[in-house]
């Protein structure tokens, strides 16, 4: 996957506004591979919609969303499969971790699936992003700051085009901010691949190509 282009796509919920002030609603515009791009929103905007439409989760918009040159809304189960394991991967704001199994084990399913990191590169993610200490804690038993780390490292452990990333260091201090920078940047650097944030204010500090208003 080469790009991803929105064209004219609005949530139906947004349908009988008289305005929509956006850069991304009812525009035309394109994500590109190894670009960066910042859209920074307020609540209610339809952040998290967006992540949605994108992830082929939620179909509720007007207007068309391309991957390539194909129209999302004619992809199959298999193809959204396909798309999800090798060509695009999220982080979700509500990160859907699985709060009964430890950190790693949370990595493992996705890895398992994807057989894309060895062991040791997983470690040292986890060692990398400060959180080696609870490789055996439930995840529910984290701190949500240290979930959204475990949820950063499952996003990294298969091959992407693109990465999605919702609001990712909203719980996180400066200092593990920039190290998340720094790790995302290499991975999408060894993969070619572009970056998509979203943030309500505090956000990733990358060299962004484009910042776009929601």
């Amino acid at each position: 996957m080469n790009s991803i282009h929105l064209r004219q796509t609005l949530p139906k919920v947004f349908a009988d506004r008289d305005a929509v002030s956006s850069d991304v609603w009812h525009r035309d515009i394109i994500f590109h591979k190894e670009k960066r791009y910042l859209i920074e929103a307020a609540s209610g905007t339809g952040k998290s919609s967006l992540c949605s439409y994108i992830y082929g989760y939620r179909n509720d918009y007007q207007g068309i969303i391309n991957f390539d040159e194909r129209n999302i809304r004619s992809l199959s189960a298999n193809d959204w499969t396909d798309i999800r394991k090798h060509s695009l991967s999220i982080l979700f704001q509500e990160l859907r971790i699985f709060p009964e199994l430890t950190a790693i084990e949370n990595i493992q399913l996705k890895n398992r699936l994807t057989n894309f990191k060895k062991r040791k590169e997983v470690l040292a993610l986890f060692e990398a992003i400060g959180i080696a200490d609870k490789l055996n804690e439930k995840a529910g038993k984290l701190s949500f700051g240290q979930q959204q780390r475990v949820a950063f490292i499952r996003s990294l452990c298969q091959p992407f085009d693109f990465i999605f990333l919702d609001e990712p260091i909203s719980h996180l201090d400066d200092e593990n901010g920039t190290i998340m920078s720094r790790l995302l940047t290499e991975e999408a650097n060894r993969q070619g691949a572009g970056i998509i944030v979203t943030s309500i204010g505090k956000h990733l500090e990358l060299d962004y190509d484009e910042i776009y208003r929601l």
